[in-house]
């Protein structure tokens, strides 16, 4: 019993460490930007069907910035939609996603479907690495880990760089940001690119860990990481850069685990998506009433305070 359950913490731990650097992306886009990008499934695909086709051809470490690349591509299209085509966020982010299904398909050949049972991947080169250590089982968390704190560190200096600061000036005040000689459609662009990258990357470490990627791999990845930012936000709360971006992948963590509890439950597959939507209700709603909660025990108190009085 004890081994099942630390399995199926492991699985929820590396699984929410990958699509992490989804809600990452998220964090970056949603709210730093303040720019909601609806591409993320289609672009989480594209990450992962591009990254299993190089290392399909023998070119596992190549596969992460080919991945990578595709995904600023795909930020690139949908920003520009956006900032010099005059389409709203949310129809553009639902144009490219639609675009890059049959994208992904003709990337993959014409399948909806790819095996990769007997290709090399990061994986498999970390399992090789750490084969003589005690750390020989964990090859997949340290592997995930590893990207998790190269972007988390990235974005924590890259946000109190100068070009940061203006992307985090754009999504507050675009108007104030175009009065100060900064284009707010460029720093749109780059920071749409540099999400995308990162969601990209999270559909790159998926499809190369489960050796296998379907056309639909990324189906809800935008519910998934829209209900793990909340989450984070909810127990990290207010704070620095490094902090809320921690609180990120803690969020990303916790929704796995939430997940991984349900499907003990048996439920049946079809019943997968309502756990997501449950998930996210009560993420978003969660610090609603919390305030509800914290604006009513100041009223009782002061009440209290005046009938004492």
């Amino acid at each position: 019993m004890l081994e099942t359950i630390i399995g199926l913490g492991t699985t929820a731990l590396e699984l929410g460490l990958m699509s992490s650097l989804t809600v990452l992306a998220l964090f970056l886009s949603y709210s730093m930007l303040n720019v909601c990008d609806l591409s993320t499934d289609g672009c989480f695909t594209l990450g992962a069907v591009v990254g299993a086709v190089t290392a399909i051809a023998g070119h596992p470490l190549l596969s992460i910035p080919a991945a990578m690349g595709a995904g600023v591509l795909s930020g690139l299209f949908t920003s520009i939609l956006q900032t010099k085509m005059g389409i709203d966020s949310l129809l553009a982010g639902i144009i490219v996603n639609t675009g890059l299904y049959s994208i992904n398909i003709a990337i993959m050949g014409g399948s909806s479907l790819l095996n990769m049972n007997k290709t090399t991947t990061i994986f498999t080169m970390m399992k090789t690495f750490l084969s003589s250590t005690f750390l020989s089982s964990s090859y997949k968390l340290i592997t995930a880990l590893i990207f998790v704190v190269l972007v988390v560190v990235f974005l924590s200096f890259f946000l109190r760089t100068r070009l940061g600061l203006s992307i985090r000036a754009t999504g507050d005040n675009p108007d104030m940001v175009k009065s100060s000689s900064i284009n707010p459609a460029f720093t749109t662009i780059i920071g749409l690119c540099i999400s995308s990258s990162f969601t990209a990357l999270s559909g790159c470490l998926l499809a190369q860990s489960q050796k296998s990627v379907n056309v639909t791999i990324g189906s809800g990845m935008v519910t998934i990481a829209l209900a793990s930012l909340l989450i984070g936000r909810a127990f990290m709360g207010k704070g620095g850069i490094t902090k809320r971006a921690i609180g990120v992948v803690l969020g990303a963590i916790i929704f796995r685990l939430v997940y991984t509890i349900a499907l003990r439950f048996n439920l049946p597959a079809y019943m997968l998506k309502l756990v997501s939507s449950v998930i996210v209700i009560i993420a978003i709603s969660f610090p609603y009433f919390k305030g509800k909660k914290e604006s009513f025990m100041r009223i009782h108190k002061a009440k209290k305070e005046a009938g004492n009085a």
